[in-house]
């Protein structure tokens, strides 16, 4: 037996503000969102697995994507997001530019539709075609 083990790894990431992060992932976005005993959080996906988000007071929001969700239809997606007050990042790069609604659409060879957003603490998510 082997000491390092990968049967219950998880992923993690730190946000500025505990409570702004659970009513954002649980009331806004719909995630099963828990508090450990450590007053971090957990959230639990569908498809097993969890991530933790913890407090940290000198917080710097991540520079790429921490978190993405597959869906049908991104258009559909970001105007949900959109009723709930999530705005989508707009970019103007002629590599990764997106249309009014923040939307990037795939290409062969550009990947699939995906529309950018932030949690409260400034750190990026997804939606893409999945």
């Amino acid at each position: 037996m082997t000491a390092f083990q990968t049967t219950h790894a998880f992923s993690g990431f730190s946000v500025d503000d505990i409570d702004a992060a659970r009513s954002f992932y649980r009331d806004t976005l719909g995630m099963d969102v828990t508090d450990n005993a450590m007053g971090f959080l957990e959230i639990a996906l569908p498809q097993g697995g969890s991530i933790l988000v913890y407090g940290k007071p000198d917080h710097t929001p991540a520079s790429y994507t921490i978190l993405n969700f597959p869906v049908d239809d991104v258009e559909a997606a970001v105007d949900e997001l959109n009723a709930k007050g999530v705005v989508t990042k707009i970019y103007t790069d002629p590599d990764l530019g997106t249309d009014a609604k923040g939307i990037s659409h795939g290409a062969p060879g550009k990947g699939p539709d995906i529309a950018w957003f932030t949690d409260p603490a400034g750190n990026v998510l997804s939606v893409l075609a999945g």
